[in-house]
């Protein structure tokens, strides 16, 4: 079976909230993504991490551009990238693109669907619902105390 996940992570990759903040921004992710319409909830994960994590956007990658020479970037060589910090996270995003030999962050990269990296996520798992609009957002950013973006992944 597969999964979706609609995640909601601080625009700076390093910085976390506290827990009174995520709580409420939790409580409005629920509010948001309700959950189907037989009244069955959507499973919404609160994480913290100690390291720069990926949120990707799984099966959806469809595209990696360097933002340096505008070169495809083989999305084998993301994965691979990944899997070998799955277990340590990354301690800095600073990567050299194999395109152009270019040193550029991972969070700069040209994702053909948002990818991002984190200290702190919301995880909406099967939302029932598209993407969040941007007053959504904004909201979101507000009520968390710093600017978000999403991320959507099939899984």
């Amino acid at each position: 079976m597969s999964d979706d996940v609609l995640s909601i992570i601080p625009t700076d990759p390093q910085w976390q909230p506290g827990r009174a903040a995520a709580e409420r921004t939790a409580a409005l992710a629920a509010d948001l993504a309700p959950g189907l319409s037989d009244g069955v909830k959507v499973e919404i994960d609160v994480a913290w991490y100690d390291t720069l994590t990926p949120v990707d956007c799984g099966d959806n990658l469809e595209r990696i551009g360097c933002p340096h020479c505008g070169a495809s970037i083989d999305t084998e060589w993301y994965a691979d990238l990944l899997e070998s910090h799955c277990e340590d996270g990354f301690a800095t995003l600073v990567v050299e693109v194999p395109c152009c030999g270019t040193d550029t962050s991972l969070d700069a990269l040209d994702y053909d669907w948002p990818c991002g990296f984190a200290r702190f996520e919301i995880a909406i798992w099967n939302p029932e619902r598209g993407w969040f609009a941007a007053e959504d957002l904004v909201t979101f950013g507000d009520t968390l105390g710093h600017s978000v973006k999403q991320i959507r992944a099939h899984i």
